[in-house]
C-alpha cells in the first residue's frame, strides 16, 4: 500500500515531499511517522517508509534516529491508555483563503512592527532579553541534535550564531526523556508555556503574514521570524492564559494550516535573528515587546 493512500490531502503532501538534509529532514521524520501512526500504519510499514526516504535525503541517517522518530511520534499520536487523542481540526480551506485574500501581507507586517529594525541594537541578544527577562534557563542549539540548556547569561554574545531555541524557559539543565535517558531538551525539564509558535507548511510569506495578523486578534503577537527557508514563525505570548485557552487558540491556528508540531512544549523553533545552517539569517519582521509581561 502506498504511504499516501487514504490520507487527508495536507497529510499526503507532507508525506510525499520529504525535505533534504539541512532543510528539516530530522523534524520531518517525526512528523511523517506521527501522521502514519494516526492513520493506521503499523511500525514495520512506517520504518520501511522512513528508511526509504532517508536514502535520498543527502546524508547518512543512523538507525537510531529513525527508531526515535517512530517511538516518540507514537507517544504523541496516542495517549498512554492506547486511545487516540482528540484529533486536531482539519484545515478550513475556505476561511483560510478568505483571510489570505482580504488580509495584510509581509510588507504590512514589517510596517506595523512597533519596534523598527534599522537600529543595530535590535538583534538576537536584545530580542531574547525582552522575551525572557532576568536569567532563566534556556535550551538553545545550532541543530536539533546539538542543543544544551544553560542560564541565559551563559549564552550572551552567542545567540546570533544559533538556529534553534525552545520558546519556554527550562526548569533544569537536564531532564529524563521518554527513553529514560538524561536530555537537555525534553518535556520533563521544559517549564510552563511562555509562547505558542505558529508556523506553516505551505503557502507564501504574504499568506503566512495575513494569517498571523488574523490570529493576533485572538492572542498577542510578540514576534514574527523568517525561518530562513520558506515560512514565518509567529510567537504568541501565552503565559497568562490557561491551558484550555492555549489549546483553543492553537486549534484555531491549526484550522488555518499551522503545523501541529509546535504544540509540544519542548519543540525547538527558529531563533530570532539566528543563523540557519544554510547561512541565511532568520530575519525578524515584527516585534512587539509591549505584549510581554
Amino acid at each position: 500500500m502506498s504511504a499516501t493512500n487514504q490520507l487527508p490531502q495536507y497529510a499526503a503532501d507532507i508525506i510525499a515531499n520529504p525535505p533534504r538534509s539541512g532543510e528539516g529532514f530530522h523534524n520531518w521524520l517525526f512528523r511523517a511517522a506521527r501522521i502514519l501512526w494516526k492513520h493506521g500504519r503499523d511500525e514495520s510499514d512506517i520504518r520501511a517508509f522512513l528508511e526509504s526516504a532517508a536514502e535520498t535525503c543527502g546524508r547518512h541517517v543512523a538507525p537510531g534516529e529513525i527508531d526515535d522518530a517512530i517511538q516518540n511520534s507514537r507517544a504523541e499520536a496516542f495517549q498512554s491508555t492506547g486511545t487516540v487523542r482528540q484529533p486536531w481540526p482539519s484545515i478550513n480551506e475556505e476561511q483560510r483563503e478568505a483571510i489570505i485574500a482580504n488580509g495584510l501581507g509581509l510588507y504590512d507586517l514589517w510596517e506595523n512592527s512597533p519596534v523598527r529594525f534599522d537600529d543595530a541594537s535590535v538583534n538576537a541578544e536584545s530580542i531574547i532579553d525582552a522575551l525572557f527577562p532576568e536569567n532563566p534557563l534556556l535550551c538553545i542549539g545550532a541543530g536539533v541534535d546539538a542543543c544544551r540548556t544553560a542560564p541565559r547569561d551563559e549564552w550572551r554574545g552567542q545567540l546570533s550564531r544559533h538556529s534553534f531555541i525552545v520558546p519556554s524557559p527550562m526548569t533544569d539543565p537536564t531532564g529524563v526523556n521518554k527513553k529514560g535517558e538524561a536530555s537537555p531538551r525534553c518535556l520533563d525539564n521544559t517549564g510552563s508555556r511562555r509562547f505558542l509558535i505558529v508556523e506553516f507548511d505551505s503557502g507564501t510569506l504574504d499568506a503566512h503574514a495575513a494569517i498571523l495578523f488574523h490570529l493576533a486578534e485572538i492572542a498577542p503577537l510578540a514576534l514574527a521570524v523568517f525561518s530562513g527557508s520558506k515560512s514565518l514563525h509567529g510567537w504568541f505570548y501565552c503565559a497568562d492564559a490557561t491551558e484550555p485557552m492555549q489549546s483553543a487558540f492553537f486549534r484555531s491556528a491549526v484550522a488555518l494550516g499551522a503545523d501541529r508540531a509546535t504544540w509540544t512544549r519542548c519543540q525547538l523553533v527558529r531563533m530570532p535573528d539566528g543563523l540557519r545552517d544554510n547561512g541565511t539569517r532568520q530575519k525578524v519582521y515584527f516585534f512587539n515587546p509591549g505584549v510581554i509581561r
